[in-house]
């Protein structure tokens, strides 16, 4: 994406006539509707079947853009509100960060990124461009003063990548992963890349990077840049992440066959948009807003995304208007960031009981996220079913509509698995619960689970990543089989140094949360094959010691620690 702003004005019309938004997405299916006693004006949806039990995609977080350099930073006060979790605030999990190409500019939104890390999120960061004594001008269709990376220049900037992955662990801030190019497809005022050109970096030099690595983020999620990546062992064995953007890209293209053919181990992530495709709209128009609320169920069910990133993350077309407040588009994006936190599992769940009426659902430990957008101009009687519970209890719940904004509502009531609900027309509901019955709260649970009968298994490595903050981090295990028959059912043990003791996780159950722990598979990632690697983590407290833990055993086999 290019700067836009107030510098200078044909940034946001070039933007505006270049990206042309597919107002039509494709039809909608109509489902036959159940009839059942409903209040006067309300129409009835066919039920919502959610499989608690049936996972899908493990979110890693929603969030938005910080750059300094072209709009100005985030205020403390901004800072607090994008990522804070509580009434009020956005929720996010995820930022991204630029990567400037001098040096001197590294430390522009370091603020910011402390600041988001010390609240939970997860920082990433982009580069537009090379330094400039590493590129070179060639004829690209007609622009003459088009930009490519030189080749001979290849292994200079992968350390340049790496420099800055250091600078920001130096200050603080732990990348989660760092891409290769921004929008290297449509790169008018930045550095082209061709789909080889990526391949060729990725397959000698992306190795060399001490943290994940992105690409080819696509401007509109254009297969045929990522496709080749998929296709090349070496490539893929380099890269951690395939990131793409969503500008003007079709729900009928949402979905990637060759990822799910390929991409195992690999994670998949939506880092660049906004939507509707137009800047000059208000972040607070109304039912416009909707849109976004659409777009992120089709970015998580149809896409199978797992994280979700806005562009600028303060503007008048953001999430957050330029005094700091929330807008509607926002309140779309709050809905799932609050709830669905880092490490969640999107579970299979119906997602279109209606016209216009998209339903998604997220488990973290016992509890359950429910988000559902109905887009009528009439409120809709939707029940849900859980499959595989009984639980009965009480439903916490948010609604954003024209007059509120993620406004908590009275709290409904679930009988024997099922609750029904009324969504107000044009609305966004969060339904939060627990599945093992009574009142959950949106974050992750430690809940034990059942020791699975496991194969002893024949080594593991291990990588821990911690991000601390003043009294507290978290921490982001990779887990790799190192060995060459499959291990099913796995334990990781490990001490956590003194004063350190784990509030929440994921992907893993954790016991107990200070000492000597063990983390147990979930259900859904207890087969590790070999060369396999499974994502686990938790947040913790600290009370002045953040020390790493000394080492670890798979299965009660030591592992090697990278």
């Amino acid at each position: 994406m290019t700067r836009d702003a107030n510098e200078p004005a044909r940034g946001e019309q070039r933007r505006l006539s270049r990206r042309t938004v597919l107002t039509t997405m494709g039809a909608v299916p109509v489902l036959t509707v159940a009839v059942s006693v409903v209040g006067a004006g309300e129409a009835a949806a066919a039920t919502a079947n959610i499989n608690p039990s049936a996972p899908r995609q493990t979110i890693r977080g929603f969030g938005a853009m910080a750059h300094a350099a072209w709009i100005g930073d985030l205020t403390a006060t901004q800072r607090d509100t994008a990522f804070g979790a509580g009434e009020g605030r956005l929720g996010f999990s995820l930022l991204r960060i630029p990567v400037g190409e001098n040096r001197s500019d590294w430390s522009r939104d370091l603020a910011t990124a402390k600041r988001a890390v010390e609240l939970g999120a997860t920082v990433f960061a982009s580069p537009w461009n090379p330094p400039a004594s590493m590129v070179e001008t060639f004829n690209r269709n007609g622009q003459t003063n088009a930009k490519r990376l030189r080749y001979s220049s290849y292994g200079a900037y992968a350390t340049h990548l790496n420099d800055f992955t250091t600078y920001m662990r130096d200050n603080g801030v732990n990348l989660y992963a760092i891409s290769v190019q921004n929008e290297p497809d449509y790169a008018a005022e930045w550095t082209w890349w061709t789909a080889a050109e990526l391949v060729r970096f990725l397959r000698e030099n992306a190795g060399a990077i001490s943290t994940r690595v992105i690409a080819p983020e696509s401007f509109q999620y254009i297969k045929s840049l990522s496709d080749p990546i998929l296709n090349d062992a070496t490539a893929l064995a380099n890269t951690d992440i395939i990131g793409a953007h969503l500008y003007g890209t079709s729900y009928a293209n949402f979905p990637y066959p060759l990822f799910t053919q390929k991409g195992a181990g690999k994670e998949l992530w939506m880092t660049e948009v906004y939507y509707p495709n137009s800047n000059a709209n208000s972040g607070d128009a109304w039912p416009e807003a909707l849109d976004v609320g659409e777009h992120m169920h089709r970015a998580m069910v149809d896409a199978g995304f797992q994280a979700y990133v806005w562009w600028y993350l303060r503007r008048s077309y953001g999430p957050m208007r330029e005094d700091g407040q929330i807008s509607k588009r926002g309140a779309m994006m709050a809905h799932f960031a609050r709830f669905v936190r880092p490490g969640y599992t999107r579970v299979d769940a119906t997602a279109n009981p209606a016209s216009n009426v998209y339903v998604s659902a997220y488990r973290g430990g016992d509890t359950l996220v429910i988000v559902a957008v109905n887009k009528n101009t009439s409120p809709v009687s939707q029940q849900f079913t859980l499959s595989n519970t009984a639980a009965s209890g009480s439903v916490a719940n948010w609604l954003t509509d024209a007059s509120r904004t993620v406004s908590p509502q009275a709290a409904l009531t679930m009988a024997n698995g099922a609750v029904t609900a009324t969504l107000p027309a044009r609305s966004v509901t969060t339904f939060v619960t627990s599945i093992s019955g009574g009142t959950s709260t949106p974050t992750p649970t430690l809940t034990a689970t059942p020791t699975p009968t496991a194969s002893v298994g024949t080594g593991a490595r291990v990588t821990y990543t911690m991000s601390t903050w003043n009294n507290g981090f978290t921490a982001a295990i990779s887990i790799t089989n190192t060995g060459a028959s499959t291990i099913n059912g796995w334990t990781l043990a490990f001490t956590l140094p003194s004063g350190q003791s784990i509030t929440s996780g994921w992907n893993a159950a954790y016991s107990p949360s200070s000492g000597q722990v063990s983390a147990v598979n979930a259900g859904h990632n207890g087969t590790l094959a070999p060369g396999a690697t499974v994502e686990i983590g938790f947040q913790a407290t600290h009370t002045g010691n953040t020390a790493e833990p000394a080492a670890f055993t798979l299965n009660g086999i030591p592992c090697t620690v990278a």
